[in-house]
């Protein structure tokens, strides 16, 4: 079930999704529009933890992954529906 990431997270994910929207990606390209962080892999792991990025391994290198956004509209939606009132 999706839920909110931190703040500091959804920031970087709502430059991501500017560039992206749900089309894969690799690390190189995310790079290129977050600049440097500190440790990319809690970024990522952060974003899957909270049902808001799949990742699967590049089929032409095992050793990379290539990442993709889930819809926000859609994730949000999801978040409300799992919210008890």
């Amino acid at each position: 079930m999706p839920e909110m990431p931190p703040k500091w997270v959804m920031e970087k994910y709502a430059k991501l999704w500017v560039k992206f929207k749900d089309k894969p990606f690799n690390s190189v390209q995310a790079k290129k529009i977050m600049g440097d962080l500190k440790n990319p892999s809690i970024f990522y792991s952060e974003l899957k933890k909270h049902g808001w990025l799949t990742i699967q391994l590049d089929p032409k290198d095992s050793r990379k992954s290539i990442y993709t956004l889930k819809n926000p509209q859609k994730t949000i939606e999801e978040i409300g529906q799992n919210t008890k009132d």
